[in-house]
């Protein structure tokens, strides 16, 4: 994971009331107690710019801060300093790239015999070994989307908890609970606005909203775009523009009225990131390729703060490819 120190879109979510037999009967889902699992793991969630972090015992050792990053398509990746101080064995190396395909970087990877997380244990884990960003904090490692695979991983950014449990996500016809597809190990939906469809990462390390610039070109905005900051990747420098959408974005059964996004020129996807995520608890289940958002509220506005921008990795277990893309 890359994090640039930068002045980005992170969002500060307002919610306004809305009322409805469908949000009813999606809210009553939702928080049926039925739903609920008995061999639930759960750990506290320390929220920082919409990045969620939780502590790791590794090795027996620590704990140490982690990361929970849906925007990382591997296990997990853990710092220089982390890898000398617990002496983990080299087991190859993987390439960093980016979707701009312009220039690569190549990093080791370890082995982890242990990871604990919430009172779950995660053994054998492979791991690329890289710089983290202490913009949010110190942090000794980040734990990737698919370490998940085999669970229900709930963030729960209201109360603050990351959950681990069995068990299975069952469709509502896409009211909150939405499909998703992960070619590169990242969770992509499917975003609308207006009439018009983008696929979307939900990555969790990220923090606002972000749509790519080429897709402007389709949309409205409330005025014209204008610079927003100065960012870069592994290898590209690139201006982000930012403005206020003219339409909603919708989200399954909910609606971000009129949202501030960033426009990046460098990478092709949209990005939906923590900060648009802090007022749901969303539950994954990789098993079946579902993702369930459980708002408070149906109708919710974006608008923007400063943060640092960081980068998120699609990590890959072959060589030469370890996809990067924006947040925003």
């Amino acid at each position: 994971m890359l994090k640039v120190r930068s002045r980005t879109l992170a969002s500060v979510l307002s919610i306004f009331v809305a009322t409805g037999s469908a949000w009813a009967q999606i809210r009553d889902q939702i928080h049926d107690p039925e739903t609920q699992q008995a061999d639930e793991h759960s750990a506290h969630l320390d929220i920082s710019h919409g990045k969620p972090f939780v502590m790791v015992s590794v090795n027996g050792q620590g704990p140490f801060r982690f990361v929970i990053d849906t925007g990382t398509g591997g296990d997990a990746i853990v710092s220089p300093e982390l890898a000398a101080q617990l002496a983990f064995p080299q087991t190859g190396h993987l390439h960093l790239t980016d979707p701009s395909g312009k220039g690569s970087q190549t990093v080791p990877t370890v082995l982890i015999n242990s990871l604990q997380i919430a009172g779950v244990e995660f053994a054998g884990v492979k791991a690329a070994v890289h710089s983290l960003s202490d913009a949010d904090g110190p942090c000794q490692g980040l734990l990737g989307f698919t370490l998940f695979r085999d669970y229900l991983l709930t963030l729960d950014y209201p109360n603050r908890r990351m959950k681990i449990s069995s068990g299975e996500l069952a469709p509502d016809n896409e009211q909150s609970v939405l499909p998703f597809r992960m070619p590169d190990g990242i969770p992509i939906v499917s975003l609308a606005i207006g009439a018009t469809r983008i696929d979307a990462l939900i990555d969790s390390g990220g923090t606002g909203l972000s749509l790519p610039e080429g897709f402007a070109s389709q949309l409205q905005f409330l005025s014209d775009p204008v610079a927003f900051s100065d960012s870069h990747s592994i290898s590209t420098r690139f201006q982000v523009r930012a403005a206020t959408l003219a339409a909603d974005i919708h989200l399954g059964a909910y609606t971000f009225e009129r949202p501030f996004v960033e426009l990046n020129p460098a990478f092709p996807l949209a990005n939906f990131g923590g900060c648009p995520m802090e007022n749901f608890t969303l539950t994954f289940d990789q098993k079946h390729s579902l993702v369930r958002f459980a708002g408070t509220r149906p109708v919710m506005h974006l608008s923007p703060a400063p943060a640092p921008m960081k980068l998120t990795n699609a990590v890959q277990d072959k060589l030469p490819d370890l996809n990067l893309v924006p947040v925003g």
